[in-house]
């Protein structure tokens, strides 16, 4: 359930090119957030809160790690906070990867495109604790805005892919599909264009997908980040009924 909290910042690290990583503490969102959650965080100063995906939670020392970009002026003064710093949230927020739809000893392949790789490391933790056989691809437009390629390996095979071809497979995500042997399910977050060409790519395969948007108030009440559905069921609010949907439910 989401709720208003304050969380301290623990550490901040650079981790790749424009690429911060930040570890918070608190007891609420570390025993209530599931992968695919976000937290809606306010920096001072500025109109709206910005979403940041979940990267992952230690429930025994009650933290919540984010990874975030750099790349406005929101985030750059988020990236100037230091240790002991309190941070205000809302969160966690949305519905995240429903892990039923993965059956017990099944393959699943996770598909992440820059900085919707963070929110596939939590979902790749939880199915790995479940037994899961994963496969994960994970791309980045250069080597240097590589991150969290071991972290990943250790739940099982990993494909690295960059638009430049600086490091790993040259190319995007969907360029490495052919080679994944049988897959059972598949998850993916990232940019918009990946996302409707791996609807495309994968149409004959299950899947679930999380959406990167930007929000206005994150709980569902201004309408600014509505996506139209595939089964005529109207639009759907990205914040609130998502940010994950099956793959077939949206129109991209």
């Amino acid at each position: 359930m989401m709720k208003k909290v304050n969380l301290q910042i623990r550490k901040t690290t650079v981790i790749a090119l424009d690429t911060v990583e930040m570890v918070l503490k608190n007891a609420y969102v570390s025993q209530m957030a599931v992968p695919g959650q976000f937290l809606h965080i306010n920096v001072p100063g500025h109109t709206l809160r910005r979403p940041i995906s979940i990267a992952d939670v230690d429930r025994e020392a009650e933290t919540i790690t984010i990874l975030y970009k750099t790349i406005g002026p929101g985030t750059k003064q988020l990236s100037t906070y230091q240790p002991g710093m309190m941070i205000d949230a809302l969160g966690p927020n949305g519905n995240g990867f429903t892990l039923e739809n993965a059956a017990p000893s099944s393959t699943v392949l996770l598909i992440g495109g820059g900085i919707g790789v963070p929110p596939l490391y939590y979902l790749a933790k939880t199915l790995a604790e479940q037994n899961m056989n994963i496969i994960s691809v994970l791309g980045f437009q250069t080597a240097v805005s590589v991150f969290y390629e071991q972290a990943f390996r250790q739940f099982g095979e990993t494909y690295i892919v960059t638009n430049d071809g600086t490091y790993g497979e040259p190319g995007f995500v969907t360029t490495v599909l052919d080679k994944i042997p049988v897959f059972d399910y598949y998850y993916s977050c990232g940019p918009l264009p990946m996302l409707q060409a791996i609807k495309g790519e994968l149409s004959h395969k299950p899947g679930s997908i999380s959406l990167e948007e930007r929000m206005g108030c994150g709980v569902g009440a201004c309408m600014a980040c509505v996506i139209s559905t595939d089964d005529h069921g109207g639009y759907k609010k990205i914040c609130k009924d998502g940010p994950v949907f099956a793959a077939q439910e949206v129109c991209l």
